[in-house]
């Protein structure tokens, strides 16, 4: 069976989404024509323009605002400290779980040569003019290749600055079992391991 084009067309839009192949693209649009009301669709796309046309990134931290940042204008949270993370899913996951009480400073990505993702191509610049006051730069950044190339890249920057510059440590989940972690997970957990007291 052939499916009629703009059926198509809604196919190819919702692969857009990260995470989302042909099947699941196929089962949202049949869901999308055959289960939601009209009012429904219309409403979801308003608000999806809404959102669209309204959210910006805060100039300063990099993070997703409509009127002003709530993060940089909150004057309970720390100055001292700002977490660098690659990118605005990072901050939602820290600020959802309540651990972090400091700034963030999201880049928009990693150094990554292979997609021809440069140094230059991330928000860098304007960390530097932010650590006026800052005890500490917190990187938050992924475990992969390219989130390591990136601390590091970062790491040697900082080195002029006179702050600690950590980065989080990676190892053995809570509740997992060891013989389900690969060699690098843990090295890691025994090279970030802590005194036990």
């Amino acid at each position: 069976m052939k499916y009629p084009e703009s059926f198509l067309k809604l196919i190819e839009d919702f692969k857009k989404f990260p995470g989302i192949g042909n099947k699941t693209a196929e089962r949202l649009a049949l869901f999308t024509l055959s289960s939601m009301e009209k009012e429904d669709i219309l409403s979801f796309s308003t608000h999806l323009i809404e959102a669209k046309t309204k959210i910006s990134t805060c100039p300063i931290c990099g993070v997703l605002m409509e009127d002003h940042c709530g993060i940089c204008e909150d004057p309970n949270r720390s100055q001292k400290a700002i977490m660098v993370v690659s990118d605005e899913k990072d901050v939602f996951i820290l600020e959802k779980n309540h651990i972090f009480d400091g700034l963030y400073h999201v880049l928009g990505g990693s150094i990554d040569f292979s997609r021809g993702i440069q140094a230059e191509d991330l928000n860098i610049d304007s960390l530097f003019k932010r650590l006026n006051g800052v005890d500490e730069v917190i990187l938050s950044l992924s475990g992969t290749v390219e989130g390591e190339l990136t601390a590091q890249y970062l790491k040697e920057l900082l080195k002029r600055y006179n702050l600690k510059v950590s980065r989080i440590a990676y190892g053995i989940p809570v509740g997992a079992d060891l013989s389900y972690a690969d060699d690098q997970t843990l090295e890691r957990a025994l090279l970030n391991r802590q005194r036990y007291e």
